[in-house]
């Protein structure tokens, strides 16, 4: 691990240079197990399905419910830690997810496993919001990049590692070690950061009185309405997702209305008129829905268009998390050193780039055809990931740091839903097919080209947003609300 020079600024001053190193190993480890969670419990559905005697619409549920539930509560987490202090909300959450993650490997019935994995998705909404939100606190602001980098990379490394984890474990201990592999990695995580991150400073009474409960309520009835919208029915659209699409909507509304007449809001109204802050959200939102359509399109491209077995798909698939993994430590230097706007509007290019690699590259190139543009793409998303997340975080005042790592984690988890369900639809419209098993290699390539078209359009409104921000980077940062 890099070694990051002790900070100079008064919100860090408990921290002394030997223990950043430490305090950096446990943000990490907190980004890694939260992720973790994510993937890995994905491999397990079919084996949980025979366990419980369950069918695959009660068994999802282990999944979507992880996904709902930080989802739902991730910007109200980041809130919290801003009123109530930043670690020891971390600590709480931590705490949840170990425990939960026991309950989940003991678990007697699927509904029980389903309800504790809920609980684990709220203590990895706390772990994911305030690990970013800690880096002000815990690096000088010249080395943000480079910390912004290493979170990122254990980001990557969760997402890649979950399924390959998942699987070896379920091989050779069963299903429940899946989910009591975190208890030991947690511990560590806690220890490391109840002996290494700054102590909270004491808020005043006011602020924390001043809580939304009326705005965190709506915007988690919204979140998770659109969240299941988004995922019940596996993208063919019936009335129950009218239904919840219209519940987000008026949920929505209301919680922009909220926003306006209460004196201590969830989010401030200045920050989301910010438009630093405004395009760094749009832009990771549209990223990560590009970013999900090589988790929807690849697998089926690699087995029914290139007609590669089990194993092999699932090398091919590593290839992506592992360049972003490699990448990230790389680009917070980048950042660092050339400007995070700079290098965030490169890794825009070099997803652009990708996308329309695939969307005209011919099938005759086969399995390299398709992983030398995913290997530019995830680069890209690595260069783009670290250092839109260190131009946002860098400008934002040290009370708010939470609540905008939040919707940091915000944007990007709802890109990636969004792309679930939007560029899978794309993908199966493409493809001319009811049942994309049956389909023919003609249609599955026909499908992945005009699906990485519509990405490729996506990444250009991207970059136009960035630029436009870059034009207006003059303007005042963030202002304390």
């Amino acid at each position: 691990m890099t070694t990051i020079a002790a900070p100079q600024n008064p919100t860090a001053k408990q921290t002394t240079s030997p223990a950043v190193p430490w305090a950096l190993a446990g943000l990490s480890l907190s980004m890694l197990l939260s992720s973790l969670g994510t993937s890995i419990a994905n491999v397990s559905l079919p084996t949980l399905a025979q366990t419980f005697q369950a069918p695959f619409q009660n068994v999802q549920w282990v999944v979507l419910a992880y996904l709902l539930t930080v989802t739902a509560f991730i910007v109200s987490a980041g809130r919290l830690g801003d009123l109530f202090g930043r670690r020891r909300l971390l600590l709480a959450g931590i705490a949840l997810f170990t425990a939960a993650s026991v309950a989940c490997g003991i678990a007697p019935t699927l509904w029980v496993l389903v309800a504790a994995r809920a609980a684990q998705g709220i203590g990895a909404a706390a772990m994911m919001a305030l690990t970013m939100a800690f880096v002000g606190d815990t690096v000088p602001k010249s080395q943000t990049g480079r910390a912004m980098g290493l979170l990122g990379t254990m980001s990557a490394i969760g997402t890649a590692l979950g399924p390959s984890i998942g699987g070896f474990l379920i091989a050779s201990a069963g299903w429940r070690s899946i989910f009591l592999i975190n208890v030991p990695l947690g511990i560590a995580a806690a220890v490391l950061t109840h002996r290494n991150l700054p102590s909270d400073q004491e808020r005043l009474s006011s602020d924390r009185s001043g809580f939304d409960l009326v705005g965190t309520l709506l915007l988690t009835a919204t979140l998770a309405a659109y969240a299941l919208a988004m995922t019940v029915g596996r993208g063919h659209f019936g009335p129950l997702n009218v239904v919840l699409l219209s519940v987000a909507a008026v949920g929505a509304g209301l919680f922009i209305v909220s926003l306006s007449r209460v004196p201590a809001p969830l989010v401030r109204l200045e920050l989301l008129r910010e438009h630093s802050l405004r395009s760094g959200l749009l832009t990771s939102a549209l990223v990560s829905t590009v970013m999900m359509t090589t988790l929807v399109v690849g697998p089926y491209y690699l087995a029914l268009g290139l007609g590669l077995e089990s194993a092999a798909v699932g090398l091919a698939l590593s290839v992506g998390p592992l360049a972003a993994a490699l990448t990230g430590m790389p680009a917070g230097r980048l950042a660092d050193r050339f400007g995070a706007p700079r290098v965030a509007v490169i890794g825009l290019v070099g997803i652009a780039g990708g996308s329309v690699a695939l969307a005209s590259l011919p099938a005759p190139l086969g399995v390299v055809g398709y992983l030398a543009p995913i290997a530019v793409i995830t680069i890209g998303y690595a260069l783009f990931q670290t250092a839109n997340t260190t131009a946002v975080m860098r400008e934002v005042p040290a009370d708010r740091r939470g609540v905008v790592s939040g919707l940091l984690n915000l944007s990007r988890n709802l890109g990636l839903i969004t792309g679930a369900s939007l560029m899978g639809a794309v993908f199966a419209f493409a493809s001319m097919t009811d049942d994309i098993t049956q389909a023919t290699l003609a249609a599955v390539s026909e499908g992945m080209r005009i699906t990485f078209g519509v990405a490729a359009l996506l990444v250009a409104v991207a970059i136009s947003i960035a630029l436009r921000s870059g034009a207006n980077r003059s303007q005042p940062a963030l202002q304390r609300g």
